[in-house]
């Protein structure tokens, strides 16, 4: 990816791409890459030796996650911009007009498509932190709790991404199969999330 003044510059254009699909990849990103500075700095402190192995898991799932988030913006960006195109296509007869609904309904689904992707992997990004707040390190507890803070933001963002794309759609079945597991993915990151939020406020407090 290009350096984030440049990306941010990019976003702040009035190009559609990238946009908030994109955007929220970034986010998730950050929150993965947060449980990765977490788990690095525990697996360095000889008080944590006995929990070496999860932290290491931990550290290689966050990596893995950035770059599975990276990927994810990448994709998130081409589906819109494949969108574009076909908003653009022309429709001055019946024949046209056809190719470019078919055009344009293969586009949402794949618009779609991604955010919901991107959505798994934010929702993964806040069991990730939930897991390595399991390390008793209130000092780091905060960031763990930002951490996941980010997975969810990007989350709802990325389900914002989702349902735009489901106004303009026409396959009812699609529609339906993927608000189903959007919303599930909704429910079990607002499970997660409290967890987090809980074990915070007590690191916090204590």
């Amino acid at each position: 990816m290009e350096n984030l003044d440049l990306y941010l510059r990019n976003l702040a254009s009035a190009d559609p791409v990238p946009g908030g699909g994109s955007a929220a990849a970034i986010v998730a990103s950050v929150g993965a890459a947060l449980v990765g500075m977490v788990a690095r700095i525990c697996e360095r402190n000889p008080k944590y030796a006995d929990r070496a192995d999860a932290l290491q898991q931990i550290v290689a799932e966050s990596d893995g996650l950035r770059q599975r988030l990276e990927t994810a913006r990448e994709r998130d960006e081409r589906a819109f911009g494949q969108v574009v195109a076909a908003q653009a296509l022309p429709k001055d007869n019946p024949a046209e007009s056809a190719a470019r609904r078919a055009a344009l309904e293969t586009a949402l689904h794949a618009a779609a498509k991604e955010p919901l992707d991107g959505a798994e992997l934010a929702l993964d990004v806040v069991r990730l932190a939930e897991r390595v707040l399991q390390i008793p390190n209130k000092n780091l507890a905060s960031d763990a709790g930002c951490a996941a803070e980010f997975g969810a933001a990007a989350l709802a963002a990325c389900a914002y991404n989702v349902r735009v794309n489901h106004r303009y759609m026409r396959d009812a079945s699609a529609i339906a199969d993927q608000a189903a597991i959007l919303a599930r993915y909704e429910s079990d990151a607002a499970s997660a999330l409290a967890q987090v939020r809980t074990a915070v406020a007590t690191a916090l407090s204590s």
